[in-house]
């Protein structure tokens, strides 16, 4: 359903395209309604040193599960992943969350997308009453994911579960107090997240941004880059 929206500003919002993305609807509404710590975009940016320290952290994680060292986690990695963590989840939303994240469709989750993947089980995922500091047994990362979901509730500023070109805009010059190039900077992220061109950024599309804004697509290349260095020597 991408393409230009025309005038309304209102898309999809009542039909969401997946049942995964309704799924993240619903629980980012929910989490709205808990209230939102993020104050403004800077302090968002302000995080991003930490976030990326974090992500950092998580690339030990990837490649112990990354168990044949390609690069990337597939099917059977990832459900031996999901046991260790202690995930529980039906087939179909375990091929939906594989299938969300696996946006290059090469059937291999690579570490950004494994960031993404973490974040949504994060979301979604109840926490077990046995289990009441931790949802997915990674304390030192789900803190990050917190944040994260804090940043999207705070950009969604009318609560439905998606945030749109006018939240943005809004969201910077909450921050810029109305600085000329502050409509430039908002679009220019919009348009970052907004990967299929529809006009709203959904929960997914903006981990896929985050990754890139704290620099986790240029470490990954640098680091395959020298893989393959040191395996022409």
């Amino acid at each position: 359903m991408g393409g230009v929206l025309g005038k309304s500003e209102s898309p999809r919002h009542s039909l969401p395209e997946t049942k995964l993305e309704a799924k993240m609807v619903a629980a980012v509404r929910k989490r709205a309604s808990q209230g939102c710590a993020m104050k403004s975009f800077n302090s968002i940016i302000l995080k991003f040193p930490k976030i990326d320290e974090s992500f950092t952290n998580c690339k030990t994680i990837f490649k112990q599960f990354d168990e044949d060292a390609n690069g990337a986690i597939d099917h059977e990695e990832l459900k031996r992943c999901f046991n260790k963590l202690e995930v529980s989840c039906t087939e179909e939303e375990f091929n939906d969350l594989f299938e969300a994240c696996d946006i290059n469709e090469n059937m291999g989750i690579k570490f950004n997308e494994f960031i993404v993947l973490l974040c949504l089980v994060y979301l979604l995922k109840v926490p077990e009453p046995s289990h009441a500091k931790s949802r997915i047994g990674l304390p030192h990362i789900e803190s990050t994911f917190e944040t994260l979901v804090d940043a999207f509730v705070f950009l969604d500023k009318n609560k439905d579960g998606y945030v749109s070109k006018t939240e943005m805009i809004q969201a910077i010059n909450e921050t810029s107090s109305g600085e000329r190039s502050s409509g430039r900077i908002a679009m220019k992220r919009f348009e970052e997240m907004d990967w299929d061109r529809n006009g709203t950024v959904t929960f997914k599309e903006f981990l896929f941004a985050f990754t890139s804004w704290v620099g986790i697509d240029d470490n990954e290349e640098e680091e395959e880059e020298e893989e393959e260095e040191a395996g022409d020597k």
